[in-house]
């Protein structure tokens, strides 16, 4: 089967403009045209993009329970997240949208059957779009799910679509991981852009662990509410880097192939080859 090399994830806020929150059609157009089989795409988006859309229409937004209002944004948002990439996405290849939650990574057989979906759609010329699938996700259910499969070992959690992505690049082995984002990577002083670190690498595994843990102590706060920011994102990094992925940490505003070659400024975390 054909493989997989290119994990690349996008943030909810690299989505929307951040002036009048809309959708920001340069993004899903550069995108569009940078994606091919062999790609995957874990997609944020849904939950903000169905709340935006819900006080458009309503003039208001919903109050009531969060994790409530959080499933039903999530739900209104969804199709309008689809149906804007399926816009720009190249006529030629197909999109399949694949909606995972946590249990899809820690059960094995589950593992194994979103793995042979991925790998068919690179075969078949389409490109798999994954998002995890928050409006049937309970939080309460999923939190005593996760504490019965941490009595017998690690478990993966799908916190954000940051380690979502990262699961996926150690699932499919591919060789890069792109965290599309509204910085060019990570930085020293992010109210300095000339302490934007281009180059986190490590002759092996344990010396990169080393980096990465300095380098998270110059990373504060996130750009939302909910977000888990820079520290939590180098986190993931690390782990798909441990898995053998080469990670490359972006604007959403630059080419995939920039990113790949070096030509614009980001954060590149690795193994050194």
């Amino acid at each position: 089967m054909k493989p997989i090399d290119l994990v690349i994830k996008i943030g909810s806020m690299a989505l929307i403009q951040k002036d009048d929150g809309t959708l920001d059609f340069n993004v899903f157009q550069r995108l569009g045209d940078d994606l091919r089989p062999g790609m995957a795409l874990v997609t944020s988006g849904a939950t903000e993009i169905g709340r935006l859309d819900f006080i458009r229409r309503t003039g208001t937004e919903l109050n009531g329970e969060p994790e409530q209002d959080k499933t039903d944004y999530a739900a209104q948002g969804q199709i309008i997240l689809m149906d804007t990439y399926r816009r720009f996405v190249r006529p030629e290849y197909g999109i399949r949208q694949v909606l995972v939650e946590h249990t899809h990574f820690n059960d094995p057989q589950k593992r194994e059957h979103i793995l042979r979906l991925f790998m068919r759609a690179a075969e078949q010329g389409c490109i798999p779009i994954i998002n995890y699938n928050d409006p049937v996700s309970d939080e309460e259910n999923r939190k005593l799910e996760l504490a019965s499969r941490r009595l017998s070992g690690p478990v993966v959690e799908c916190v954000d679509n940051d380690e979502t992505a990262a699961v996926i690049a150690s699932l499919v082995g591919a060789r890069t991981l792109i965290l599309l984002t509204t910085t060019e990577g990570i930085y020293l002083n992010l109210s300095d852009p000339a302490t934007l670190v281009r180059d986190v690498s490590a002759a092996d595994i344990a010396a990169l662990r080393v980096k990465v843990e300095a380098l998270k102590t110059h990373c504060e706060g996130a750009s939302r509410t909910g977000a888990n920011g820079a520290r939590a994102k180098l986190d993931y990094a690390l782990r798909a880097a441990e898995n053998g992925s080469h990670v490359i940490i972006g604007h959403a505003r630059h080419h995939i192939q920039s990113l790949l070659d070096g030509s614009v400024p980001c954060t590149h975390i690795g193994v050194e080859a």
